[in-house]
This record gives C-alpha cells, structure tokens and sequence, in this order.
C-alpha cells in the first residue's frame, strides 16, 4: 500500500496542472461577459429602443407639463443608464429562475455550457445596482424611493411572488404579473423630470405608464411565437401554448390596445397627427401575423418579433423625441 502514494501524489498533481491550464486557456471575465451579451442581451438592440424609451419618459414628462425644452444632458444620461441597467437585471434575475429548466433542455445557454457562472452573474447584477444607487444621488436624492420600489418588485419577480408552481401552470398570469415592472421603470424615468424639478406629476402620466405596461405584451408574445419547426422540448412559447392563431390574435390584440392608449397619450402632448405612423406600424403587423399564418415557414416567427420592435422604436420616438423636435423647430 505505502507504494500506491506516489502515483496518487503524481495523479493530485496532474489534476492541478489540468485545473491550472484550464484557467490559463479560459478567456477572461470581460471577454466572456462581451460574450453573453451578445447571446442574452444584444446591446445593439437594446441601446436604441431603451434609449427612445427613456428620452421618452422624461420628454413626455416635460411637455405634459408644458415645459419645451431641451431635457439636461444629466437627466438623460440617468435616465438612460438606470434603464439600461434595468433591464440588465430583468435579464440575469431570468437566468436565476430558469437555471433548472435550461441546464435541462437549453444546455447551449452561456449559464449551462460554463460560459459564465450564477455567482458572477450575481457580482454584475449587484455592481449594476450600485450604478444605479450613484446615478440617482447624482442627479437628486429624491429618486431613490423610485429605486426601491422598482427593485422591491423585481425582487419579488425573482421570487416568483412565492407561487412559482402555480404561475408556470397560468402562462397568461405569469406574463401580465411580470410586466408590471415596465410602468415602474417608466415611473422612475419620468420622475427625472418632473420630481428633480420638484413639481407634481403630469397628468398625463397614468396614459404612459399603461402604454408601457401593454407594450410589454407586444414584446414578450412577439418573441415568443413561432413556426412548429422552431419549437423546442421544455420550453414554453405562446404558439405551443395557445396554437398559432390564438397567439397572432392576442399579438395583434396588445397592439390595437398599445396603440389606442398611445392615441390618448398624444392628446396629453398635442401632436394627434402621429396617430398616422400608429396605423401604418399596425398595418404592417397585420400582414406580417396573417403571413406568418398563411406560411409559418422555419425562422419565420423572427418576423413578428422584428415588427414588435419596430412598433416599440416608433412608439417611444413618437412620444418623446420627434414630437419635442418639432416644438422646437417650429417654436
């Protein structure tokens, strides 16, 4: 037996020499991370819709209180980073919750396949709260119970809402349960506005605030329709779940709804001729649903989503930036 230790002494050693070499050849975290988000959150998609969204919020803000002019560029700058990191959040807060699931059936996702880990995850998710926290106090300390509210629900997002089971059986509750942090998000965006400057909230404000919540329908059921080819085993999307045609109803339906609210909220600013780029979004998302219908060929559910996003750039834009150009200009 005594002679047995050398070679387990020399098999310790190979195994630190492998753990060491692994190490060396792993490519470091910012270059991993760089990875991950092109796969789970693309910030050439995010940035632009996240950035109308935001100069949204606050221009809105503004001109609903009549004030024309040129937001701070440190309001902006708040405004947009805070979202930002948001829906950073949203996002590694996902990867917790389907940990068991895509370890399961997505084993090509970056959390699964060791591409970054929960724990790292967890570092991001906190040093992105910490942004956060710094960008409120430096624009005014009176956004931080904005701040708390919005993490208080995404907690509890997190959570489940402590009926994990019973959501994943009602798909319907699940998605309206969770886009209800999107108003809170828009909350805190236009409260760069009108709480920094101390003053109440527009009235228009409650019309944005669900423009927002049912925009979030037309993205989460935009993604996640698509061709029988394209399904996966394990993982729930609105076409497995109410047949392809219930889902392209309920898509149209959120942005008939979306685009109403929005029609509303253009009165609050007085630009009602942007109701024109609203009608032809959604004529555009009537051919694109009744030809995904008609030929749900391969890949072809990316163009619902493309449409979704498209209508979400416009919505916002129609919102905030063009129409404050326009008062500009023509002041």
């Amino acid at each position: 037996m005594p002679n047995d230790a050398p070679i387990q002494a020399n098999q310790t050693n190979n195994d630190v020499a492998a753990t060491m070499l692994r190490a060396k050849q792993r490519p470091s975290f910012p270059a991993r991370m760089w990875v991950y988000q092109r796969e789970r959150f693309p910030l050439a998609t995010h940035v632009p819709l996240i950035a109308a969204f935001s100069f949204c919020t606050l221009t809105f803000s503004m001109l609903a209180r009549g004030v024309v002019a040129l937001p701070s560029l440190k309001a902006v700058v708040v405004a947009f980073c805070t979202a930002l990191l948001f829906f950073l959040e949203m996002r590694i807060a996902d990867e917790f919750k389907d940990a068991d699931e895509d370890a399961l059936y997505r084993p090509y996702r970056p959390v699964p396949r060791g591409l970054v880990t929960l724990r790292e995850l967890a570092i991001v998710a906190v040093a992105a709260g910490a942004v956060q926290t710094l960008l409120a106090l430096w624009l005014s300390p009176a956004l931080l119970p904005f701040l708390l509210l919005t993490w208080a629900y995404l907690g509890l997002m997190c959570r489940e809402f402590f009926v994990r089971d019973w959501l994943k059986a009602h798909p319907s509750t699940y998605m309206w349960s969770h886009m209800l942090i999107l108003p809170l998000i828009d909350l805190y965006g236009t409260a760069c506005d009108w709480r920094v400057a101390n003053v109440a909230p527009p009235l228009g404000l409650g019309i944005l605030l669900f423009v927002s919540f049912a925009n979030g329908f037309i993205l989460e059921v935009g993604r996640k329709i698509r061709a029988p080819e394209d399904e996966e085993y394990g993982v729930v999307t609105y076409t497995a779940h109410w047949g392809r045609q219930r889902a392209v109803l309920v898509w149209l339906i959120a942005l008939t709804v979306t685009a109403i609210a929005a029609a509303l909220a253009t009165f609050q600013i007085e630009t009602p001729w942007e109701i024109a780029a609203y009608v032809a979004v959604a004529a555009l998302a009537v051919v694109m649903g009744l030809r995904f219908l008609r030929r749900p060929a391969p890949g072809s559910g990316k163009s619902i989503e493309l449409v979704s996003g498209l209508w979400t750039l416009v919505l916002y834009l129609s919102l905030g930036a063009i129409p404050l150009a326009l008062r500009l200009t023509f002041a």
